[in-house]
C-alpha cells in the first residue's frame, strides 16, 4: 500500500548537486488524493533534485499512459501523457507553498513532500477532451475526403450556378434607401409588406 512517506525525500544528508529519484506511479497513489478519473494509470515519473548551498532545485517529468474513457464514445482507452514541472524550493521562517513556482521551508528542515506536486503536474497534463485516437483518425480521413471533394471540378460547376443565380436575382436599389447600396431582393420584398399596410 502506497502512502506519502514514499514521496518524502530527505535532502540533509545529501551532497550539493544532483541527485535523481524515480518513481512508478499507478492508481494508488491517486487514492491519497481522492481522485478517481481514471480506471488506471501506469506512469513513470522522474525528480531531479538540485541541491546548492542555499536552496534546493526540484525538477520533475513524467511519461505514460492513464486509461479513461473517451469523451465521444464512452470507450475506455489508454490516453499517453508527458509533462514537466519545476519548483524552486528556499528556507524561510515558516512554511508557505502559496507560489507556484516557489515553496519556502522552515529553517531546520530535512526533508520535502514531492507527492503533491506528482500528482498536480500529471492531472494538469490530461487533455480536457478526451477522444480515443482511433476516432482522430477517422474524423482527419474524413475531412481529406471532403477537401478532396472541395477540389474537384463540380465546385466549380457549383461555384458558376451560384454566380449566375446571383446575377439573375440582382434588383433595383430601394429609393427608399437611405443610400444606393444594392440590396437583398428578400430583404425589399419583406419591406414591401411593411410599408404596403
Amino acid at each position: 500500500m502506497i502512502n506519502e512517506k514514499d514521496f518524502l525525500i530527505q535532502f540533509s544528508g545529501l551532497k550539493q548537486g544532483t541527485h535523481r529519484f524515480e518513481y512508478t506511479i499507478e492508481n494508488d497513489f491517486f487514492n491519497l488524493f481522492n481522485y478517481s478519473e481514471f480506471n488506471s494509470t501506469n506512469l513513470q515519473v522522474t525528480v531531479d533534485l538540485l541541491k546548492k548551498q542555499t536552496m534546493l532545485e526540484l525538477d520533475f517529468s513524467h511519461k505514460g499512459t492513464v486509461n479513461v474513457p473517451c469523451d465521444v464514445t464512452n470507450e475506455d482507452f489508454d490516453l499517453p501523457i508527458e509533462g514537466n514541472l519545476k519548483i524552486l524550493v528556499k528556507f524561510g521562517d515558516t512554511f508557505n507553498d502559496e507560489n507556484e513556482d516557489l515553496l519556502i521551508l522552515p529553517h531546520g528542515e530535512f526533508q520535502v513532500n514531492v507527492a503533491q506536486y506528482i500528482y498536480e503536474m500529471i492531472v494538469l497534463s490530461v487533455p480536457y477532451k478526451r477522444v480515443h485516437p482511433d476516432i482522430a483518425t477517422n474524423d482527419e480521413e474524413e475531412l481529406g475526403d471532403d477537401l478532396d471533394f472541395l477540389d474537384s471540378d463540380d465546385l466549380e460547376m457549383i461555384n458558376e450556378d451560384d454566380f449566375s443565380e446571383d446575377e439573375t436575382n440582382e434588383s433595383e436599389p430601394d429609393e427608399n434607401s437611405d443610400n444606393n447600396k444594392e440590396t437583398d431582393p428578400r430583404w425589399d420584398k419583406l419591406k414591401k409588406l411593411l410599408t404596403d399596410k
